[in-house]
């Protein structure tokens, strides 16, 4: 995760020294206003007359550079298409920023104003925690395992604002950006690394080195105590690796009268499909079968740092899916923590047996509301594609604050059903239930969310992130390839207007 000094100052545009100054401009417009006008007046009307020639058309996030010749203070101007002006959001500063800065990202400092603070409509806290998130989600690459192509020279971010009055807002609002842009980053790296270095047991000690750093208190559960426990579902899907399953407990601001939100992480840190094996088109990616846990860790790691005045519990279940002869098999029946006997049909549906035990667990805390993040369901991918996860609730109100939330955020949800009749699908013979449907894909995704339904009694929200997780194109602060941090901007939203 590469570190920036994010400042912001008051100050005018045009005269301030740096290596180049960023505008956006909104598609349409033939003469610019606000900070634009006033650099496009300094330059003799350079910026108008790109404009009305067409040589910049402020399409969204694109790119246009020019000199200044010594007319202002900063040696460049970096113009980036805001769109048309109908359809600016937060979301649109967070692309427009991220597309900014890799343009950028051969200089050593870019200043610019906060995207949408002035003509935008947005207030100046939104457009600084706005812009600050998008230039650090622009600049993310998981580099790790390998030399970086072109690394990015930037170490610096100034925001710069005339309004003295705006000042405070554009502070606020930039470093909850960072924090939370960093917490997001946080999630990547852990989602972004392969299996073989991040077996369950590397999860909890990163978990417990986390809860170090920011006061957390953290519990890590391992086999001995999963089986007092009785958590049948975690230690299942466990059994055929060699690498041990864990039960990961982070408490944020807990005390004995709280009534926390509990935050539920699906953790299987690499998912071959067990016996139930999938075919190798496609495997490597099921090192992003834990996104839902990595997402779990940083929004805890955010709200602790933004000192959220809320109580909240992140629980992760983390295993390995792999197949062996001490692996579970189809037609096995394993009992889950409450009791509940599963007929396990299909190995590879093993996420919503690790979740089940983890949301029994919840209870425990009497909490306010329940919130899972899982990659659990092709189907969901395949119902809603990469451009929302699949919202389920037994709660209005829940899902109404997690739809704000996600509105806020740009990381859609999109609630679909949780009829009665998908429960005959997944009766058994022979056990309470079972994990999977034997009759071919009917309701995917919506079957799954019922089976985790008969592991909770509050409030519960259950978030199918399998499309969001990772590579998704379509949104310019997210890399081609790779894990996007979806949930970590959402629940922290969620948590910080909590009522």
């Amino acid at each position: 995760m590469q570190i920036m000094h994010i400042t912001v100052e008051h100050g005018d545009i045009t005269k301030v020294q740096t290596d180049a100054i960023c505008l956006g401009i909104f598609q349409g417009v033939q003469r610019p206003g606000g900070a634009a006008g006033a650099v496009d007046r300094a330059l003799d009307g350079a910026l108008s007359e790109i404009l009305s020639d067409g040589d910049f058309s402020c399409k969204k996030g694109e790119i246009f550079w020019l000199r200044t010749h010594g007319k202002i203070g900063a040696k460049r101007v970096l113009l980036v298409g805001l769109g048309p002006a109908e359809k600016f959001s937060a979301d649109v500063v967070r692309e427009v920023s991220a597309a900014a800065v890799r343009a950028a990202k051969a200089l050593s400092e870019l200043t610019t104003i906060a995207h949408g603070a002035g003509i935008g409509g947005l207030d100046p806290q939104t457009a600084a925690q706005a812009t600050v998130e998008g230039t650090l989600l622009g600049l993310y690459r998981f580099e790790k395992f390998k030399k970086p192509e072109e690394p990015s020279k930037l170490e610096r971010l100034r925001l710069v604002e005339h309004n003295a009055e705006k000042l405070e807002q554009l502070k606020v609002g930039a470093q909850r950006g960072q924090i939370i842009a960093e917490s997001v980053c946080f999630a990547r790296d852990l989602a972004n690394e392969p299996g073989q270095s991040l077996p369950p047991q590397e999860l909890a000690r990163r978990a417990q080195n986390l809860a170090q750093e920011l006061g957390l208190h953290c519990e890590v559960f391992d086999e001995k105590a999963l089986e007092q426990l009785g958590m049948g579902g975690i230690l299942a899907v466990g059994k055929g690796s060699d690498e041990p399953p864990r039960l990961i407990v982070l408490e944020y601001n807990l005390t004995k009268d709280s009534k926390p939100i509990v935050l539920v992480g699906k953790g299987i840190t690499f998912d071959s499909g067990g016996i139930s094996i999938k075919p190798r088109e496609g495997l490597e990616a099921m090192k992003y079968d834990m996104s839902g846990a990595a997402a779990v860790l940083g929004a805890m790691r955010a709200i602790a740092l933004l000192k959220l005045p809320i109580s909240a519990v992140g629980l992760i279940a983390a295993a390995e899916n792999l197949p062996s002869g001490k692996a579970l098999k189809p037609g096995d029946v394993i009992r889950i923590s409450n009791g509940k006997t599963v007929e396990v049909t299909n190995t590879d549906a093993e996420g919503r047996l690790v979740l089940a035990d983890a949301l029994v667990y919840a209870q425990r805390y009497n909490p306010q509301a329940v919130i899972d993040l899982a990659t659990l369901t092709g189907a969901c991918t395949i119902a809603l594609g990469k451009e929302a996860a699949g919202l389920f609730s037994n709660d209005e109100t829940l899902a109404q604050k997690i739809q704000k939330a996600a509105q806020q955020t740009g990381e859609r949800v999109w609630p679909l059903p949780m009829y009665d009749e998908y429960k005959e699908i997944i009766k058994s013979e022979i056990a309470d239930i079972k994990n999977s449907a034997n009759k071919g894909p009917q309701a995917g995704a919506a079957v799954g969310a019922i089976f985790l339904r008969e592991f909770v009694n509050y409030p519960w929200a259950h978030l199918d992130i399998a499309g969001v997780a990772y590579d998704v194109e379509s949104r310019l602060y997210y890399a081609k390839q790779g894990a996007t941090g979806y949930g970590v901007r959402l629940l922290t939203q969620l948590l910080q207007d909590w009522k």
